[in-house]
C-alpha cells in the first residue's frame, strides 16, 4: 500500500514542479515569439471572417485542443478556490483580449494597434505588485519604464504620431489581459501552466459555441488561405500554446521578470508586419530594439 500511495502521489508533485529559471526564460521568450503573431494573424483572419466570428471561433477552437489534451490525460477538475482565478484569466485572455484587439484591427494597422503590448509589460508588474505583493527593485522599475517608454515613442511615431477611435479598444485590452496574466501567473505556481490556459478554455466553451453559431450566422466568411492560416494560428499558437509556455515560464522567472521580455513583442510584431503584411518601418526600428534589449537585459539581471 505505502508503494501504491507514493505512486499516485508523484505524477501530481512532478507536473506541479516549475522549470528551471534559464527554461523558464526560454519558455517564456518563446511565448512572446508566439505572441508577436497575434496581429499579423488577426489581420489575415479579418481578411475572411468577421470579427465576432473570428474571435468565438478562435475560442472554440483553442478549447476544443485544450479540452482534449486534458480529457485524455485524464487530469481532476481543478479545487473550488481556484475557479475564480481561472474566471479572471478566461476573461482576460481568452475573450477580452482577443475580442477588443480584433475589433481594433478593423480601423487600426498592426503597427498602431502594437502600442498595447509597449505598455502591457509595466502594466502587468504593477497588477502583480498590486495582487500578489511583489517588489522589484528601483533599477527594474527604471528599466521597466525606459523600456515601455522607447517601444511607446516608436510605436506611436511608425502610426504617424495620431490615436485614433480604436484606441480605446486597444488600451481596455491592456487592462483585461495584464489582469488574465497576473491571475495566471499566480495559478501556474499551484497547476502546470498549460491546465491554466487549458482549463480557463474550458469554461469559455459554454459561451463560445453559441456565440460561434451566432456569429458566423450573421457574418460573411470567406475562407481563403490568409484567412484559414490567422484562424488557426490565432486559435492554436496563440490561444493555447503561447499561453502554455508563457505562464511556464512565469511560474519559473516570476512575473515582473516575464513581463519585461514582452517588450520585445511589438518590435517583432512590426516585423511580422512588413513581412506577412507589407507594411513598412521606419530606420528608427533597430535604435528602438537595441534601447529595448539593453532594458530587457537589466531587467532580467535584478532581484524581485
Amino acid at each position: 500500500m505505502k508503494t501504491q500511495s507514493s505512486a499516485i502521489a508523484s505524477p501530481t508533485i512532478a507536473v506541479s514542479t516549475p522549470p528551471a529559471r534559464g527554461s523558464g526564460t526560454l519558455q517564456a521568450a518563446l511565448g512572446v515569439v508566439a505572441f508577436s503573431l497575434t496581429f499579423p494573424a488577426t489581420a489575415w483572419g479579418l481578411e475572411g471572417f468577421g470579427p465576432w466570428s473570428l474571435v468565438a471561433v478562435r475560442s472554440v477552437l483553442a478549447a476544443v485542443v485544450a479540452g482534449g489534451c486534458l480529457l485524455a490525460l485524464r487530469i481532476p477538475v481543478p479545487e473550488r478556490r481556484h475557479w475564480a482565478g481561472l474566471a479572471v484569466v478566461a476573461g482576460g485572455v481568452v475573450v477580452g483580449f482577443p475580442l477588443l484587439t480584433t475589433l481594433a484591427l478593423r480601423t487600426s494597422t498592426t503597427a498602431h494597434a502594437a502600442v498595447v503590448v509597449g505598455l502591457l509589460p509595466l502594466t502587468t508588474a504593477l497588477l502583480s505588485a498590486l495582487r500578489m505583493g511583489i517588489r522589484p527593485s528601483r533599477t527594474f522599475w527604471s528599466a521597466a519604464l525606459a523600456g515601455a517608454a522607447a517601444v511607446v515613442a516608436f510605436t506611436v511615431q511608425q502610426s504617424g504620431g495620431a490615436l485614433t477611435g480604436a484606441d480605446l479598444y486597444v488600451f481596455g485590452a491592456l487592462l483585461v489581459c495584464a489582469a488574465g496574466y497576473t491571475e495566471g501567473g499566480r495559478l501556474a505556481r499551484v497547476m502546470p501552466g498549460w491546465q491554466v490556459i487549458g482549463w480557463a478554455l474550458v469554461l469559455c466553451l459554454p459561451l463560445g459555441v453559441p456565440a460561434a453559431a451566432l456569429a458566423l450566422a450573421h457574418e460573411p466568411v470567406t475562407a481563403t488561405a490568409h484567412s484559414v492560416a490567422g484562424l488557426v494560428w490565432v486559435a492554436a499558437g496563440s490561444q493555447f500554446l503561447g499561453l502554455v509556455v508563457w505562464y511556464r515560464g512565469m511560474a519559473a522567472i516570476g512575473i515582473p521578470k516575464a513581463s519585461q521580455l514582452q517588450l520585445a513583442q511589438p518590435l517583432l510584431t512590426l516585423v511580422w508586419s512588413v513581412l506577412l503584411l507589407g507594411e513598412h518601418l521606419t530606420p528608427a526600428a533597430p535604435l528602438t530594439a537595441a534601447a529595448v534589449l539593453v532594458c530587457i537585459a537589466v531587467t532580467q539581471r535584478t532581484r524581485s
